[in-house]
């Protein structure tokens, strides 16, 4: 199964189980952001691991420690408003990154919860981006 077929069954079983999903991913804080193509503008639909903080929802843009960013991460720095899908729950919010040192706490925090988070930070050599989604 390609990656985009893989995506597409994640997200199905995310929407009929209200965030809940099985697999390498059964447990997990999940969300589905849905951004703007930043070339194309059109919707695009990511499942990701996340991390609630207060009001907030932590995203990282890992792609599992591949050299570059995900797509995804491109599209919210060029539109920062976008869809959240959590639990049952849908809503807007904006994506802002964070940096410095609330960056590597919030890193450290998710890689007490997944230690595949921290292989990938070791796999690449760019620091992982960490963005910030708050409900608009």
């Amino acid at each position: 199964m390609d990656f985009n077929e893989w995506n597409k069954q994640v997200i199905a079983d995310f929407r009929a189980n209200a965030g809940k999903v099985g697999g390498q991913f059964e447990g997990a804080d999940m969300c589905i952001i849905t951004t703007t193509g930043a070339k194309t503008g059109l919707k695009r639909y990511n499942p990701l691991v996340c991390l609630a903080d207060g009001d907030r929802v932590i995203i990282f843009a890992s792609k599992a420690g591949a050299p570059d960013n995900p797509d995804w991460y491109y599209n919210l720095v060029k539109n920062p408003v976008i869809t959240v899908e959590r639990g049952a729950e849908t809503y807007e919010a904006n994506a802002t990154q964070i940096t410095g040192d609330e960056r590597d706490r919030l890193y450290a925090e998710q890689v007490t919860r997944f230690a595949s988070f921290g292989e990938y930070e070791k796999q690449t050599t760019r620091k992982i981006p960490v963005i910030a989604l708050t409900r608009v």
